[in-house]
């Protein structure tokens, strides 16, 4: 009885009984989070960035092979760009893609925005360029290419697009509130103490003169009957 008497007591005083290791899962994944919170760019923005990258470098890649095919770089450059023609150049597209590179890096990886109005510019501007190109240029008279750069541009400015508003912003907003949730559970005030259990009832020991007459009232029955 006494040591299960310490044993409460000791449970209750250090705080270590079964209800205190509650706040152990909050108080790791709270330091997690904060830990993901000190590095410079979350997961998913960072495999944002990385799509955006690759949007510029495939586009690029399209055009130097149609430079190529067309009768050489040096020669199709000098045509190009020195001597642009609107409706029948190829370097506007490839223009738009550094635009779309420079202005979503700036906005979502150099001052992280949690918002979608850098984006929603560039897939606007790409939008209209290209379907306003298409219509007016000659590009279509130009064999693959003419086919092939506008439209993989035009997709790949609505994936960046989707990828940022379904992707990007709805999972840093709900890390966010959990990660606010977790520390509201730790700043909350401690709860009163509970109702006791059964195991906490418990009766004092009994003195050592009281279970000696105890005894001598078991082996002697008779001075019992006399008194």
């Amino acid at each position: 009885m006494d040591s299960r008497c310490s044993s409460s007591a000791d449970s209750r005083l250090t705080g270590r009984g079964p209800g205190s290791n509650n706040g152990t899962p909050f108080c790791a994944r709270g330091d997690s989070y904060e830990a993901g919170e000190k590095k410079c760019i979350s997961d998913v923005r960072r495999t944002f960035c990385l799509f955006v990258t690759f949007d510029l470098l495939f586009i690029t890649m399209l055009w130097i092979i149609e430079l190529n095919v067309n009768g050489g770089i040096q020669q199709q450059l000098e045509k190009e760009v020195l001597h642009y023609n609107y409706h029948a150049s190829f370097f506007d597209i490839f223009l738009l893609a550094v635009f779309r590179f420079a202005t979503l890096i700036l906005a979502y990886a150099v001052c992280k925005l949690r918002h979608w109005w850098a984006i929603a510019i560039t897939t606007a501007a790409s939008c209209a360029f290209l379907i306003v190109k298409v219509i007016l240029s000659k590009l279509l008279s130009q064999g693959a290419f003419g086919y092939l750069l506008p439209i993989i541009s035009f997709v790949l400015a609505w994936i960046e697009t989707w990828l940022l508003d379904f992707k990007v912003l709805p999972q840093e907003n709900e890390d966010e509130n959990r990660y606010q949730s977790i520390m509201d559970a730790e700043r909350a005030p401690p709860l009163g103490p509970g109702p006791l259990s059964d195991g906490q009832f418990y009766s004092p020991p009994e003195s050592v003169a009281d279970s000696d007459e105890e005894l001598d009232d078991k082996h002697d029955p008779e001075i019992g009957l006399i008194q």
